[in-house]
Formats: C-alpha cells, sequence, structure tokens
C-alpha cells in the first residue's frame, strides 16, 4: 500500500511548494523507492486547458492526454517520471464528478453534502493514485495558502486521510515564509506560528516544517518555532533562497528530510543515489559560454506561458556547457513594424513556440521569414510548426493568400485547415487532440539525425492541421515533411533542408525534456545555434 505526503502552504503564495514537493520525491526516489505527485488546485475551471495563459502560464500535458497545471512540469522534471490524469485534481473536477454521480441516482437520495460527498471524492482521487501509479510514496501538492475559502474541503479530506490512515502511512509537510525585517535585520517567525496555527484549526498538525527565507535559521529561531508549533527542531527544514533552483533538493538532503519521512514510514533509509544531479548542479554552476535565442511569441509578458519551452532550452545549454539567454520578443511589436535586424542583432537561434488565436501571427511569420532568409537557426513548435508553414506557402511557393481557418475560417487558401475530428465539436475544454501520438520519421532528414530512430512518441496539444491538399506543391519547392502520423496521415514534422538548422514540430517536445536529458530537437537546435 501506497504511503502519502501532503505539501501545503501557508503566509502568501509563491513559497515554492512545487519545488519543495519535487526535491523530497526526487531525494525519495533517489533511495530506490517509487514516487508519483500529484497536485490539487482549487479553482473551479475543471482543467487549466481553457485558462488564459495571462492567468495561469502555461498548460503542461501529460503522455494520457491530459492537461494540466504547469506544476506538473517542475514534477516530471525533477522525478523524470510520466504522470497521468490522477496529477492535477481540481475544485472543478471534483463537483463535477459529485453533480453527475448525482443526477445518475448514486448516492440513492441522500442529500449530497461537503461532508462526506465532496471529501470522499477528494479521497478518492488520493487513493486512486496511490492504487494505479503503483507507487510506493505518493506526493500531493495543495495550491494556493491555508486559510483560503477554496482550499477548505481539500484539506479537510486530508485530515480524514490523516486520520484513516495514521502516522505511519501520512506525512504533513507545511512550507512557510520567515521574512527578514529591514531596519531590525532579523528573521521574524510569527507569521509561521500563525499559519500553523491556522493549519493545527483545520485539525492537521504538521510533520515538518520547510522555512521560505532569504538566510538560514539559527538554533534560537528554530527552537522558537518547535516550541510553539509542536514539531521536533529537527524537523524544521531551511529552504533559503538560492540562485541555482537545482540545489534546493540538495539542501534538503542536507538536513536530512528524506530520511525524517522515512523514519516515519518505517520504511528501509536506503542509501541515496545522488550522483547524476550533482553533476548536473557542477554543470549549472559552471556554464563557460553563453548565447542568446530569441523566443517569439504572444505571451511573452508572463514568461510562465512558455516555462517548458525555456526550461527545455537550458537543458539543451547545459549538454554544451552554455548559458541560454532568452530575448523574450513580442510578436505583437514585430507586426507593428520593429527594425528586425536590431531586434535579433545578437540572437543565435529563433524559436516560435505554441499558442492560439490571430493575436501577433504576422509577427511571428515576419520572425520566421527573416529566420528562412538570413539562415538563422529556426525551430517550430505547433503553432510555431503551422506558421512556418505559411510562410514558406506564401512566400517560397507563391501562394500569396495562404492561411489558417483557425484566423480566417473563409480563407480562400487554407494549408493549415481543422481537423476533421474536430469539426463538429463544440465544447472548447479537453476536446483538443491531447497526448501521445506515434509518429514515423523518414531515414535521410535533420528529424531522423535527431532522433536516430524511425518510429517516437510525443506529446499533442492543437486543433488545426497542415491541409494535406498542398503537400505537392510545398514538397516542389523543397519543404520536407519529414515526421508522419500514419494512422490519420498527419504531418507531424516538417523541415527545409540546405538550411544551417529548419525544421518546426506539430507535437510540443518541451514536456518531454529533461534537466539531465535534453530533447532531442532543442538538442539539435541549440547546437546549430552554437555553431
Amino acid at each position: 500500500m501506497a504511503k502519502y505526503v501532503f505539501v501545503t502552504g501557508g503566509v502568501v503564495s509563491g513559497l515554492g511548494k512545487g519545488i519543495t514537493a519535487s526535491s523530497l520525491a526526487l531525494l525519495l526516489k533517489s533511495r530506490g523507492y517509487k514516487v508519483f505527485m500529484q497536485k490539487f488546485d482549487p479553482y473551479i475551471n475543471v482543467d487549466p486547458g481553457t485558462m488564459s495563459p495571462f492567468q495561469h502560464g502555461e498548460v503542461f500535458v501529460t503522455a494520457d492526454g491530459s492537461e494540466t497545471d504547469l506544476d506538473l512540469g517542475h514534477y516530471e522534471r525533477f522525478i523524470d517520471e510520466e504522470l497521468n490524469y490522477t496529477s492535477n485534481i481540481t475544485t472543478g473536477k471534483i463537483y463535477s464528478s459529485v453533480i453527475e454521480k448525482e443526477r445518475r441516482g448514486d448516492y440513492l437520495g441522500a442529500t449530497v453534502q461537503i461532508v462526506p460527498h465532496i471529501t470522499n471524492e477528494i479521497k478518492n482521487k488520493v487513493y486512486e493514485a496511490g492504487i494505479t501509479s503503483g507507487a510506493d510514496i505518493v506526493i500531493t501538492e495543495i495550491g494556493g495558502t491555508i486559510g483560503d475559502i477554496e482550499s477548505q474541503a481539500f484539506i479537510e479530506a486530508l485530515r480524514q486521510i490523516g486520520n484513516e490512515k495514521g502516522k505511519e502511512d501520512t506525512f504533513f509537510v507545511h512550507t512557510t515564509l520567515v521574512p527578514f525585517i529591514y531596519g531590525s535585520d532579523e528573521l521574524k517567525t510569527k507569521p509561521t506560528q500563525h499559519s500553523v496555527i491556522e493549519l493545527r484549526s483545520l485539525g492537521i498538525q504538521p510533520d515538518m516544517i520547510v522555512t521560505r527565507s532569504p538566510i538560514a535559521l539559527d538554533n534560537h529561531l528554530k527552537s522558537k518555532i518547535a516550541l510553539y508549533c509542536s514539531i521536533p527542531k529537527e524537523h524544521i527544514i531551511d529552504s533559503v533562497d538560492v540562485k541555482n533552483i537545482y540545489q534546493i533538493p540538495i539542501n534538503y538532503y542536507n538536513q536530512g528530510a528524506d530520511e525524517i519521512i522515512l523514519e516515519q514510514f518505517g520504511m528501509e533509509k536506503k542509501k541515496a543515489n545522488l550522483k547524476e544531479w550533482k553533476k548536473l548542479i557542477d554543470v549549472t554552476d559552471n556554464l563557460d559560454k553563453e548565447i542568446e535565442i530569441a523566443l517569439v511569441g504572444k505571451y511573452v509578458e508572463l514568461h510562465d506561458a512558455y516555462l517548458s519551452v525555456a526550461e527545455s532550452l537550458r537543458h539543451a545549454g547545459y549538454k554544451y556547457h552554455t548559458k541560454i539567454n532568452i530575448n523574450w520578443v513580442d510578436s505583437e511589436m514585430l507586426e507593428q513594424g520593429a527594425d528586425l535586424k536590431k531586434v535579433f542583432k545578437n540572437t543565435k537561434g529563433i524559436i516560435v513556440p505554441g499558442g492560439f488565436g490571430e493575436r501577433g501571427i504576422e509577427g511571428m511569420i515576419k520572425a520566421i521569414t527573416y529566420a528562412r532568409e538570413n539562415d538563422i537557426p529556426f525551430l517550430g513548435i505547433c503553432l510555431g510548426m503551422q506558421l512556418a508553414v505559411i510562410e514558406f506557402a506564401r512566400n517560397v511557393c507563391g501562394i500569396k493568400e495562404a492561411n489558417s481557418r483557425e484566423f480566417d475560417d473563409v480563407c480562400p487558401e487554407p494549408v493549415i485547415d481543422l481537423m476533421a475530428e474536430q469539426k463538429n465539436i463544440i465544447n472548447m475544454g479537453g476536446t483538443l487532440r491531447l497526448g501521445n501520438y506515434d509518429c514515423r520519421i523518414q531515414k535521410g532528414t535533420l528529424a531522423y539525425d535527431d532522433y536516430k530512430c524511425e518510429h517516437i512518441k510525443e506529446r499533442h496539444r492543437h486543433r488545426y492541421e497542415f491541409n494535406n491538399e498542398y503537400r505537392e506543391i510545398l514538397e516542389k519547392k523543397g519543404l520536407v515533411f519529414s515526421g508522419i502520423n500514419e494512422a490519420s496521415n498527419l504531418v507531424e514534422i516538417a523541415e527545409l533542408p540546405g538550411k544551417k538548422h529548419f525544421i518546426g514540430c506539430q507535437f510540443h517536445p518541451e514536456f518531454k525534456s529533461r534537466p539531465t536529458k535534453c530533447h532531442p530537437l532543442f538538442d539539435s537546435f541549440i547546437k546549430a545555434s552554437i555553431k
């Protein structure tokens, strides 16, 4: 049976609960245990799929096609495990499920209430993750902060799990802020004390407190927190600000955080193998080269909207001991007549990532034209690939009105069109082409050189596709469709030979990149950009 670790946060949001959860998971996995992770989000949206990137950052897609919170990207990158539909649960999902059961008559006419029906549904999601994953330990992060109205049902469900399972099977980690007050020049523990009081008033006593602060707490401050929060002093873990995020798991390891959890669970403290992770830290701390990569998009005001893309670029940089400086280029600015030579003056590679809607599209196409004509290494992802095809059709094949039906539903030359199975869909949420799909790669192409194999699986999130009616004319002009989904005859990869590096993919390779194992397409792109 799985053991359960719950990570909550107090005082303020943005303390790094996701990184704390990921770090603990990494350490427990390094000791040979199978670990699975979950994120509970209190918002009423069923999933983040229909939310604006400006509101919530990127939507991370799992292999099974679930649209999830971006924290799951942190989880997968840290523990290098594929997560699934049980990994991201929202209030919207819980209520939708309960209401559906009520409508079906599953509750036999009972009055449906927060307790026990909603809390039971939440508990079922926790236990389901433990059963279906086959994990030794499931780590669940609760979004928001203690005291938020919208998260109270989740906290009550966790309290019940704690009572049902007992200390030997549950462990509660609470992350808090210990602010540094300038003037008096001292750290203050009162916010932590009040946060724990709030948590205990809801029936949960934390087993570990992770304190976020600019400097480590001294023995006196830890003793004070231990006294007021009824917790052993050794169970107070410093989470000091660091320049290198990959250092955090090692900081926790040095304080014995994972050993404390295993001791409570009565599990063997196997020797940790952190050799690969420590090597990563050494590499990232000693990058001896740097280059600029231009990321051209419509959501660049919020960098989290392209979080996995940015991380994937950095991962590839690590392989070549190169720091990647991202030039965040607003595509609308390019539409308004910005000087491309100035914008891309120091750029060694241009990437156009995914997105939806017509805003900023022509600016992205300008950037793609600039990359193609000036032979600057280019990588297009999802929308980026589609725009590369439109640009080639317009400017090389002479199809002047080439466009996508996404931007103009009556365009005369739809080189990008709505997928056949999408045409009768009304609801937006969860209806895209999502998750892993097969792709066969043509030998003798850049894509084959990158992957070094003929058959791959990649994660998708799109509704429109390349229109095969235009395939022959584009191929005659030199565009190579090097990756095909044979089951649906869909173009997955398009590339332009004779260039230093010019390739676009319909899928999202950024979701499979890892800091210790960069994705082949990002590897190739950064390698070409460095050259």
